[in-house]
């Protein structure tokens, strides 16, 4: 009976290391955290193509890339911390994570609990159907009658909120807790449209370009992609700044920008 006990307590403490929700792969020294020398990064670990899992459940991704250069640069760790997208503010405030590095938009909204670093990309909300549905959508306005979806704490469910009077137009209006579930609702027929990351749309439309097509039309403000931070933590954003500003400056953040979207999309005071 001993025998079998011990085994069981060994395969439990092998699934909760297998199940971790960072990259603990690497040793962690006790004194890491208290040095400086070891910080969280929230990420969404389901949008592609900035931070996600590929095949062999790796974390990859653009902004995977860039946060692994700046902690290299500066000679710390990084640890990715899977976040609920919706719950970043508690994240962030109280410690679950340092700072979020995930394609996060810097809004008026974020600004209440976040301090940013430069905008390092452009990012605007885009519809996305289904290739069968023979819709024309030309504007929000004609998003009446319809099922319309989004991820939950996004950019585009902010702006729809912000406007009751064009939610009521819609036939139901449903939020997905990661942009992978929303593709699957409007796959599905759950959803009549998607509005969504333009660079999530159209990485999704890489894999399944016969299911889904993209409508060119910019839903809300152009936004900006930002590293998030507390509010108190101006030091460490100066920091991944100052050696942010050198992988541009060298070209490295060329690179990698190349190597996600087949060209350089950086957009910084060089």
């Amino acid at each position: 009976m001993k025998k079998i006990f011990a085994v069981l307590l060994i395969l439990t403490a092998t699934i909760f290391t297998a199940c971790g929700n960072d990259n603990e792969q690497e040793e962690i020294s006790p004194d890491m955290k208290k040095s400086g020398d070891l910080f969280f990064v929230g990420i969404d670990d389901e949008f592609a193509p900035m931070t996600f899992r590929d095949e062999n459940g790796e974390l990859v991704g653009f902004d995977i890339d860039l946060a692994n250069e700046a902690a290299k640069r500066l000679g710390v760790t990084f640890k990715f911390r899977p976040i609920d997208w919706n719950a970043k503010e508690s994240a962030i405030t109280t410690g679950t994570v340092d700072l979020i590095w995930s394609g996060c938009d810097i809004t008026d909204e974020y600004k209440t609990y976040m301090i940013f670093s430069k905008p390092y990309m452009d990012n605007r909300q885009i519809v996305l159907l289904r290739t069968d549905d023979e819709s024309d959508i030309q504007s929000e306005n004609d998003f009446a009658g319809k099922i319309v979806g989004t991820q939950s704490g996004s950019n585009s469910e902010t702006y729809i909120h912000e406007k009751p009077e064009l939610k009521k137009t819609f036939a139901e209006f449903k939020t997905y807790r990661t942009v992978k579930d929303a593709f699957t609702a409007l796959n599905d027929g759950e959803i009549d449209l998607l509005v969504v990351d333009e660079i999530a749309a159209r990485h999704e439309l890489k894999k399944s370009s016969e299911a889904f097509k993209i409508v060119d039309v910019t839903i809300g403000d152009v936004t900006e992609f930002g590293i998030g931070f507390r509010k108190d933590d101006a030091e460490l954003r100066d920091k991944i700044q100052k050696v942010f500003d050198e992988i541009v400056a060298d070209g490295t953040a060329k690179k990698i920008s190349e190597k996600w979207f087949e060209a350089d999309i950086i957009k910084f005071d060089r």
